[in-house]
């Protein structure tokens, strides 16, 4: 955690008690020796049924980040535990980085920086495309979307969105429309869902498929919402004509299986890939924001204004 945590938690009257060295496997014993109120985790530690057993005193699981991916959430709600997660804290972070992909795919930067590099003046080869024009849909309408999309509003493109929440309400910046108009209408799909079982591998085979056009795939949110071997079938067919991934099915590069090996052989070598390792959010700012976020969640659940929230 950034170090501005402490000054802020000393501010709502917090006694944080800041133990990053521990392993995964130290953090129970910890839970147990102390009568810790909270606990605050980042994306690594699993917060499990088996560790809220050992803190039976705790009253919420802070989480710094969006996603609540490595929180059981039916193990919270079953031990009485809130969760507050900070997706406002890296939400523009997201949404800037995720038109920093878009503006890489549409004009070739990687791929003519490369080049250059090498002595080599490719101009007709590396000539672009526009956002402005293009209609582009968000598969999420959260915070991260939203982000994504009141960026996106100043380029001149039709943004859609879709959300399976009902009570995700649409806004100036994009239009909520069904699964199907999404795949009718764009051009590109960037995706802004959070993990979960119901989401693995939500982006399949069908779904591209069901694509009227070839289209780009951006992925900001999770790598496993995306089946990696359907998009690289597409990318051979040319149904998708470039990918930016900033998340991969497995993160962890040198224990990739066979098949996520050569999907992740074939994404590296493809020039119209775009490929960085889970930064989107990952700004001087955000550290700091994060922080703030949680710390005012905080101060709001103790003095019982707040009953948790999760989102993306």
């Amino acid at each position: 955690m950034h170090p501005s945590l402490h000054a802020m938690l000393e501010r709502i009257g917090v006694v944080g008690d800041y133990q990053p060295t521990l392993t995964a496997a130290e953090v129970p014993a910890a839970l147990a020796a102390q009568p810790y109120e909270g606990l605050m985790v980042r994306s690594k530690l699993r917060v499990t049924a088996e560790l809220l057993a050992q803190g039976p005193q705790l009253r919420y699981v802070a989480r710094a980040g969006a996603g609540v991916d490595n929180i059981d959430e039916a193990a919270m709600a079953a031990a009485g535990v809130t969760l507050l997660n900070a997706p406002e804290g890296n939400r523009d972070a997201v949404g800037e980085f995720a038109v920093g992909l878009l503006l890489a795919l549409f004009r070739n930067i990687v791929r003519a920086d490369g080049e250059v590099r090498e002595g080599q003046w490719k101009r007709e080869a590396n000539r672009g495309e526009e956002i402005g024009g293009k209609t582009v849909g968000l598969l999420g309408y959260g915070h991260m979307g939203r982000a994504f999309a009141r960026r996106l509003s100043a380029f001149g493109c039709t943004v859609l969105a879709h959300d399976s929440d009902p009570a995700v309400s649409a806004d100036g910046n994009a239009k909520l429309v069904s699964l199907a108009e999404l795949q009718a209408r764009a051009q590109v799909l960037s995706l802004h869902i959070p993990y979960s079982a119901a989401n693995h591998h939500f982006v399949n085979e069908a779904v591209l498929a069901g694509f009227a056009q070839p289209i780009w795939v951006l992925n900001t949110a999770r790598g496993e919402v995306l089946n990696h071997t359907a998009l690289v079938a597409s990318l051979r067919s040319d149904h998708v004509r470039g990918a930016a991934l900033d998340v991969l099915d497995n993160e962890k590069l040198t224990t990739l299986t066979p098949a996520q090996q050569a999907n992740f052989d074939f994404l590296k070598a493809a020039p119209n890939v775009v490929l960085t390792p889970h930064v989107g959010g990952w700004t001087h700012q955000s550290y700091v924001r994060i922080n703030e976020v949680l710390a005012e969640k905080i101060r709001a659940f103790r003095a019982g204004e707040l009953s948790g929230i999760a989102g993306s």
